[in-house]
């Protein structure tokens, strides 16, 4: 595995890739990698010549400036895992490689009704610092494929329109690979390591939630299937952002269902301080 630093230094080892006609496959992060991660590498080793990976912790999509001191950053360990998983190339910038100007005159993204709801109504400007990072890192690395995890569903859309408004939508493909948990169900995260011992018993609740949704929800008014996953969450002392019902394809949120339309059902979460996000898509 070879390690860049240096944006220019890594577009010019790609561009002699590209010649070489090797496709590339990329996979962003920002380290604390658990098997989540890596079951990305490992999907982007099967269709790419070159596999390129990066860690670098955005400091624009915090919209809490403590969670992003509380943020895990275990280096070594990180690049010990790529290396294990077949990562060909890791990518660590520097702030002032990714913002060379600074983070005070950035881009604005028109995301339009992604950004008002779920995600976006309780982390205000969050995704607007998601679309800043991978603009920069798609214009580095400019990859074939681009690999990212089901658990960020909004986030996901978010990075797709990100591409539509960047012009790269017939360039770069973006393929989303399904949520990888623990025994008990929990989503893996970063944030796992931040929870205490019995919030971490807790947090199975999450996905026992969402299953709850799935094996009961029947065609008709959402509210009740909703309170009830809500209660069970409160039982566990959760406090709430939000445990929402919507199209799987638009994320507008969905009050009535008629039994055939696609949907995800999602939550957020906080257990102390430590929030969590999972979702859940509920007909395939």
């Amino acid at each position: 595995m070879i390690i860049y630093k240096k944006p220019g230094e890594l577009q010019e080892f790609l561009e002699k890739k590209k010649m070489e006609k090797h496709r590339v496959g990329f996979v962003p992060t920002m380290g604390a990698l658990h098997e989540g991660h890596l079951s990305l590498v490992k999907e982007a080793k099967k269709h790419n010549q070159i596999v390129v990976c990066s860690i670098f912790v955005n400091p624009t999509q915090f919209n809490d400036p403590e969670d992003f001191k509380k943020y895990p950053i275990t280096l070594e360990k990180d690049i010990l895992m790529f290396e294990e998983a077949g990562c060909d190339v890791l990518f660590i910038p520097s702030v002032q490689d990714i913002y060379s100007d600074g983070i005070d005159h950035l881009r604005h993204y028109e995301l339009g009704f992604l950004e008002t709801i779920l995600e976006g109504k309780f982390r205000p400007g969050h995704f607007q610092g998601v679309c800043q990072v991978m603009h920069r890192l798609l214009e580095i690395v400019l990859p074939n494929n681009l690999y990212l995890g089901q658990k960020d569903y909004q986030q996901c859309m978010v990075i797709k329109k990100l591409i539509e408004l960047i012009g790269l939508k017939d360039k770069i493909k973006v393929t989303i690979c399904p949520t990888l948990r623990e025994e008990d169900g929990l989503a893996m995260s970063s944030r796992n390591t931040r929870l205490f011992p019995d919030d971490r018993e807790k947090a199975a609740t999450i996905y026992a939630a969402l299953r709850y949704i799935k094996e009961n929800l029947k065609s008709g008014d959402t509210k009740k299937i909703k309170e009830d996953a809500k209660k069970m969450l409160l039982q566990k002392e959760f406090h709430i952002d939000y445990i929402e019902i919507a199209d799987a394809n638009t994320l507008e949120l969905v009050e009535n269902w008629n039994g055939k339309q696609k949907i995800v059902a999602l939550v957020a979460v906080f257990l102390n301080k430590v929030r969590l996000i999972d979702n859940m898509v509920i007909n395939t």
